[in-house]
């Protein structure tokens, strides 16, 4: 399934290659649910480092640390967004020496056209 122009490059403007995205996010921001039921899994917090910890924003503490978590890393919905644009994601990923730098690379080969 294709993403209209539009709402893929709102999607990739809002990646980071940090982020988990919840389902319920991707849906509400017009991710097609097939690629959700593709990219969506299970992730558990590494505490070796704070970038390894996951965490969610609670209205009552902030933000707070959590074990588990069920949703899709914004790195490979950029990835997706990317390849359906027609660039060379895998080129991308062999140049960028960290997750962030791949989306900013994807975010500027779509810019350079």
């Amino acid at each position: 399934m294709n993403l209209r122009p539009d709402i893929a490059l709102s999607l990739l403007d809002e990646c980071t290659g940090d982020d988990l995205w919840s389902v319920e996010h991707c849906r509400a921001r017009g991710v097609p649910e097939a690629w959700i039921d593709d990219l969506a899994d299970a992730y558990e917090s590494g505490f070796r480092a704070r970038s390894q910890t996951i965490y969610v924003s609670d209205e009552k503490s902030g933000n707070r640390v959590i074990n588990q978590y069920f949703g899709v890393r914004d790195i490979d919905l950029a990835k997706r967004i990317g390849t359906q644009l027609g660039l060379d994601v895998e080129q991308i990923q062999a140049v960028s020496f960290s997750r962030q730098s791949t989306v900013d690379r994807i975010k500027e080969a779509v810019m350079d056209g």
